[in-house]
């Protein structure tokens, strides 16, 4: 397949500039989760139908979703999926709390594993919940689960388990053999794991991705997965994400939310994501880049910045940055910002012992990756 092209750096800049209004033109913005690369064609035309066709209403029923949905897994993962047991949400964010109100109550404890995603914390917030967090085993660079660390939360009497996996921002993919023992455990305590899989397809080796429902009948009992093709096709924005379940028990949970769970979300978002799952081809070609970015990074830092520590993820286009060697301040984001105008996630975000760890977005193009480094390097000096 074909490498993608990114948008060149003074049209990209003029994008991000009037998206990202509070970065001023001067600043290299990196720190969210999208990609600079123009959508796959057949999303671009039927979009364009719909606004030719002046189709710009609400969502209704959209059962080519959920079609297209279990055939794209089937032929990633060979995970088979009901497509009546497809739901639609505005994003994933939204899909994760509108489920969990079926499980928790405020006041419950729900897990996290830091470092992690950053607005699970917003997610718990708005149930009116506690956090509890299980942090990850960090094994140099390299981030794995901790089982005893999530056995102590499920017996202190965790609800539910918010899990990212693959894992942002560490780029850890799972083992069967680590979801399948959460499964285990999930089911002796009575914990309900919501599986956030959306940067699943991006998975540079999509057999090593197991998707937590795939994983054994305790797995589809006490699990629901929350995704979208957001990450994997660039759709952001037009949002829609979908909820996932394989029990029984499940399943009448998730017809229990509202129904405006549903038509809240964007019907171009739907059509949309119902095309994407169509288009392999354009997956395989931004992996192919993103393959590409990731080792490209690699090889920068050790040319430029040797002491920074990265570990080449598994999965999607976050790098996890360890700048504690440049000696660039409690907060080394601001620092980055102020000084050398590129603004990246800061690492104390995702968890309080990754202070002086940024996520740095490749999904780029080398040119832009290399200006970004030169100004991290500008500080140090």
């Amino acid at each position: 397949m074909p490498k993608l092209s990114a948008l060149p750096l003074s049209e990209l800049q003029l994008r991000k500039s009037a998206k990202w209004r509070e970065f001023p033109t001067e600043i290299l913005p990196l720190p969210v989760a999208e990609m600079d690369f123009e959508i796959a064609k057949p999303i671009r035309d039927v979009l364009s139908e719909m606004i030719k066709g002046s189709d710009t209403g609400y969502l209704g029923p959209i059962p080519e979703l959920g079609i297209n949905l279990a055939k794209f897994a089937k032929a990633r993962w060979g995970w088979e999926i009901d497509p009546e047991q497809v739901f639609t949400a505005t994003d994933v964010g939204v899909g994760m709390v509108e489920m969990a109100r079926t499980v928790v109550s405020a006041g419950d404890l729900i897990m996290i594993n830091s470092p992690v995603y950053h607005n699970m914390n917003n997610w718990i917030s708005e149930l009116k919940c506690k956090s509890y967090d299980a942090p990850l085993i960090k094994t140099g660079l390299h981030y794995t689960i901790d089982l005893n660390a999530i056995e102590r939360g499920y017996a202190a009497g965790v609800k539910a388990h918010f899990m990212c996996s693959p894992h942002n921002p560490v780029g850890t993919v799972f083992t069967r053999d680590e979801l399948s023992a959460i499964a285990d455990l999930a089911k002796k305590y009575g914990v309900t794991v919501f599986s956030d899989e959306i940067h699943a397809p991006l998975t540079y080796n999509a057999a090593e991705f197991v998707p937590f429902l795939a994983v054994s009948d305790v797995a589809r009992e006490v699990g629901i997965c929350v995704t979208a093709a957001s990450k994997s096709w660039n759709l952001a924005g037009l949002k829609c994400a979908t909820i996932i379940t394989a029990h029984p028990k499940q399943l009448e949970r998730a017809k229990s939310m509202p129904m405006a769970v549903h038509y809240r979300a964007s019907l171009f978002g739907a059509v949309a994501s119902a095309t994407a799952y169509e288009c392999a081809d354009w997956l395989d070609s931004a992996i192919e880049t993103m393959d590409s970015n990731r080792k490209f990074l690699k090889a920068l830092l050790a040319e430029k910045l040797p002491t920074v520590g990265y570990r080449i993820p598994d999965c999607s286009y976050l790098a996890w940055l360890d700048l504690s060697s440049l000696n660039l301040g409690v907060n080394p984001s601001e620092t980055l910002l102020t000084q050398g105008k590129v603004a990246l996630n800061s690492g104390i975000t995702f968890g309080p012992d990754s202070g002086q760890f940024v996520r740095f977005n490749f999904a780029t193009s080398e040119e832009i990756m290399y200006e970004a480094v030169n100004r991290i390097n500008s500080c140090v000096k």
